[in-house]
């Protein structure tokens, strides 16, 4: 209301303007308005300055509605992409949604908090400022409309022709960022392979092809405003050269004439900002597919509500309780390329469960089946807690009982006590030391001189690999799930801490569900059962002292990991 207001009052002033001229100069009528002309003055004054704060209450509900919708897409675009399923971020680059979530809002909120309202002013003002040209001159009105409808249709076909180069534009920024974050991320990579050089060459590649579609998008754009300043242009000249033929000729005052000059001059821009707008159109229209692209992904699926789950768990099934099972389960991230195989197993509550395979035999895959990072398909088997299919049970629950500490632990640049407090936010540091002494990483903590409130790097590269996993271990410990997963997460400690972290272990988490997954016999050995994978089958299943009596696949690792002195200390 306030922008149709603002061009209310200032298609006002022409006529103001026209009454001036043709009523108050020429002395004739209005004799006190004639004297008294600052009378006049004051009422252009106060027409500006009400259109002026009716322009500042349109800008000011503009920029807050603008910023509103902008703050509550991205917060629902990255409150969608944290429950995503893990093989639709498999298929899409980082650097991709990023831009997707940021860029792309930002086009998409230009266009409909500010271009769109100015589609619906334009309108009205067309409409208001057209209907008072043909109340002074309909001849002088008629020559000027064919103008509009040229002016359209050609900001149409520019619509047309910039939507195409824009999307390649926009697909080319996405990759230029996926580059750049892809670079910043593995900086530590590069500088130790010395691929300065390659980096640098992959970037200039991606900015040649971005800055050549841009230049594209610029030069087109240059034609688009030069033909129509020359439409523009035609139009200017096409009122002054008949509006001054119909002043000679006694068909319009000179009064209307500047009204009806004044009226054109304004109507030429925003015509013209309607071949922006439309640009801007199809730029809105590409970020809008790209958004949706992200709306588009079908969320997991939580069935059940976390309380039915548990009364389930703790009442119906109380002979199993926290029991896993993999029942003769297939699984393969692509169609036709299984990495499980007739999966079958089962790790009873409270004991420790070791699996050993070599690479992309399908240990890692157990566990993101289990926690539903991957989905498993109907048909291919089961995978139960407690005797409970898991895809029956909330993923807000099942999480909250698994805890996981990956080989490559992701940390928060935040201070190391914040980080071991993400799985349980607001515990003291009582809790937060006592988890952290159970990994073995209290006494390097506080060998530092800030102690818990170090500061450690991007993805905590100022700490060394064994210690971001022992806080990492300390994060999870903390969480105090009943069941516990190490996915080779002790690969990066030497075998002395790795040791003691697992007596650590055993002493405090006796209830707890252990699932160790790791390529060194030293830290299996000790695990109830062991799991041997080979090429994603169940290979062997038994003790240490079991499978290395079988002569099997798991006793040539033990061989070939172990010295004839290791092993004579072992069995010692």
């Amino acid at each position: 209301m306030a922008s149709l207001a603002t061009t209310a009052l200032n298609s006002l002033t022409p006529q103001i303007f026209r009454f001036s001229i043709d009523s108050v100069l020429d002395g004739t009528k209005y004799e006190y308005l004639s004297d008294h002309l600052w009378i006049l003055a004051l009422l252009l004054v106060t027409v500006a300055a009400l259109a002026g704060l009716s322009q500042y209450v349109c800008r000011s509900n503009t920029a807050l509605a603008g910023e509103t919708f902008a703050k509550n897409m991205r917060d629902m675009l990255f409150g969608h992409v944290q429950r995503i399923p893990m093989n639709w971020h498999d298929k899409n680059q980082t650097g991709d949604i990023i831009q997707r979530c940021t860029s792309d809002v930002e086009v998409i909120r230009n266009f409909v908090v500010t271009q769109l309202l100015e589609v619906f002013r334009t309108v009205f003002l067309i409409v208001i400022y057209f209907s008072m040209m043909v109340s002074m001159n309909v001849r002088l009105s008629l020559a000027v409309l064919p103008f509009v409808p040229i002016v359209v249709i050609y900001s149409s076909v520019f619509y047309r022709l910039i939507a195409k180069r824009f999307i390649a534009a926009d697909e080319a920024e996405g990759e230029l960022s996926t580059v750049v974050q892809e670079n910043a991320t593995g900086v530590r990579v590069v500088r130790a392979f010395g691929r300065e050089s390659f980096e640098m060459d992959r970037f200039q590649e991606k900015n040649d092809i971005f800055a050549k579609l841009w230049i594209r998008l610029g030069t087109l754009s240059g034609l688009y405003w030069g033909v129509g300043d020359l439409i523009t242009g035609l139009q200017v000249v096409t009122v002054i050269v008949l509006g001054t033929m119909e002043a000679v000729q006694g068909n319009i005052t000179v009064g209307e004439f500047v009204a009806f000059a004044s009226y054109n001059t304004t109507l030429v821009w925003p015509i013209r900002g309607l071949g922006r707008i439309l640009s801007d159109m199809s730029k809105a229209g590409v970020s809008f597919e790209r958004v949706d692209y992200i709306i588009r992904a079908e969320e997991e699926a939580v069935e059940k509500t976390v309380d039915d789950v548990r009364k389930d768990l703790t009442n119906e099934d109380e002979a199993d309780g926290y029991d896993i099972t993999f029942d003769h389960v297939n699984f393969g991230y692509e169609e036709g390329n299984e990495v499980l195989k007739d999966m079958d197993f089962r790790i009873p509550q409270g004991c420790t469960f070791g699996i050993l395979g070599g690479t992309g035999s399908g240990k890692s895959t157990i566990v993101q089946l289990l926690t539903r990072l991957y989905e498993l398909e109907d048909g291919k088997g089961g995978i139960r807690i407690g005797g409970k299919d898991v895809r029956k049970i909330p993923l807000s629950w099942l999480r909250g009982q698994i805890g996981m500490v990956l080989q490559e632990p992701f940390l928060y640049s935040r201070t190391i006590r914040e980080n071991i407090a993400a799985a349980r936010p607001g515990a003291d540091l009582a809790a937060i030391r006592e988890a952290a002494k159970i990994a073995c990483i209290d006494d390097a903590i506080m060998s530092f001189p800030d102690g818990y409130d170090t500061l450690v790097g991007e993805r905590g590269v100022t700490l060394s690999g064994g210690q971001r996993q022992r806080v990492a271990i300390a994060r999870m410990l903390l969480q105090k799930a009943p069941i516990m997963v190490f996915d080779d997460s002790l690969s990066a400690v030497d075998s002395q801490t790795d040791t003691r972290i697992r007596k650590a272990l055993e002493e405090h988490m006796r209830d707890a569900t252990v699932i160790l997954i790791s390529h060194r016999i030293t830290t299996l050995m000790g695990a109830d059962q062991i799991l041997v994978l080979n090429n994603g089958r169940a290979e062997e299943i038994g003790t240490h002292h079991e499978l290395i009596k079988s002569g099997g696949l798991y006793q040539q690792i033990y061989e070939i990991q172990m010295s004839q002195d290791d092993r004579k200390k072992m069995e010692v």
